[in-house]
């Protein structure tokens, strides 16, 4: 990446939305939260975001890419955008007020 990006690249702009899925509220109950973020931002980058954010300790990161699927659309060739998933485990006992009721 180059120095440009990463220097445009600031805490508020990593991460996009949190996902909300019955999958992702199972992920809760063992203090795994699911965002959708850049695909320019490293695991570093969602780490600091989400503990300036929220103001928790983040344990570990996992993330996912997913490649946009082809689609046809009235004969018109196009392809979905490309995303990143990341999977955020907090320390036991924080949380963040995410989801249904929120």
């Amino acid at each position: 990446m180059s120095k440009e990006k990463k220097a445009t690249l600031s805490l508020y702009n990593v991460i996009k939305r949190p996902l909300v899925t019955e999958k992702t509220q199972l992920g809760i109950q063992s203090n795994q939260y699911t965002f959708e973020v850049l695909p320019e931002a490293t695991k570093i980058d969602i780490k600091g975001a989400v503990e300036a954010m929220f103001g928790v300790s983040v344990v570990s990161v996992n993330t996912i890419n997913k490649l946009g699927k082809n689609r046809v659309f009235r004969g018109r060739k196009g392809q979905r955008q490309d995303t990143k998933k990341a999977i955020v485990r907090l320390k036991s006992g924080d949380s963040i007020a995410v989801g249904a009721g929120a």
